[in-house]
């Protein structure tokens, strides 16, 4: 049968050859898959199994500032993608997609990988401690000042001006924030004891999915 996959058989070992010594039917060995000619290199698994997975760590690897902008402008692109089909009703608001997709692209993923990095390298263990100073430092710092440019940036490109926009900080910074609280401590704490820096704005941005959800529905909030 393996024949027709262009793989010879062994005529050395037979099935029974194979139960008897093992006791244990071939197909039910628990290294049958990865021994098996029809199963890929067992090597090639992790860099092959999920598509681009091998050419993305390579990124992160050679070129992380622009791979991890890639990954942010993905993260914000898909929620709000989803916010307007799901929860916002209506047309389409291209402008709106465009607008947030690059936030991620410009700031959120640049950011996000010189933020993590300083953080990292002031306080690098990942014991309770370590991970609590990290998330407290995250959310009382970086916020503010993350929601604060949110704002400031969607006022820009809206043509608001400087007033306008500083009422729109003042307005929503605080509802901002406390969305943040409820969400963002757990998922940092995860984040910082579990996941390696490397990897960071991608767990970030697959749970922000559905927080960017909430964010592009209070940033296009009249």
């Amino acid at each position: 049968a393996v024949s027709a996959f262009g793989v010879s058989p062994n005529p050395s070992v037979t099935k029974s050859t194979l139960q008897t010594t093992t006791g244990i039917k071939p197909a039910f060995r628990k290294d049958a898959a990865v021994h098996s000619p029809l199963f890929r290199d067992p090597t090639l698994v992790r860099g092959g199994a999920v598509p681009g997975w091998q050419a993305y760590n390579e990124a992160l690897d050679t070129h992380p500032l622009t791979a991890k902008a890639f990954t942010s402008l993905v993260g914000w692109a898909l929620g709000d993608l989803l916010a307007q089909i799901f929860i916002g009703g209506g047309p389409f608001d291209w402008k709106r997609f465009i607008t947030l997709s690059m936030f991620g692209f410009l700031y959120h993923g640049p950011s996000g990988h010189y933020f993590y990095n300083w953080l990292d390298s002031k306080i690098p263990g990942k014991d309770a401690k370590s991970v609590a100073m990290k998330v407290l430092i995250d959310q009382t710092c970086w916020c503010p000042i993350f929601m604060t440019v949110f704002f400031t940036y969607l006022g820009l490109c809206n043509g608001d001006s400087f007033a306008t926009i500083g009422n729109k900080i003042k307005t929503d910074l605080l509802a901002a924030c406390q969305g943040s609280w409820k969400v963002w401590p757990i998922v940092h704490a995860v984040n910082f004891k579990f996941v390696s820096n490397k990897y960071r704005l991608l767990f970030l941005n697959a749970v922000q999915v559905a927080f960017n959800m909430f964010l592009s529905i209070i940033g296009a909030g009249k």
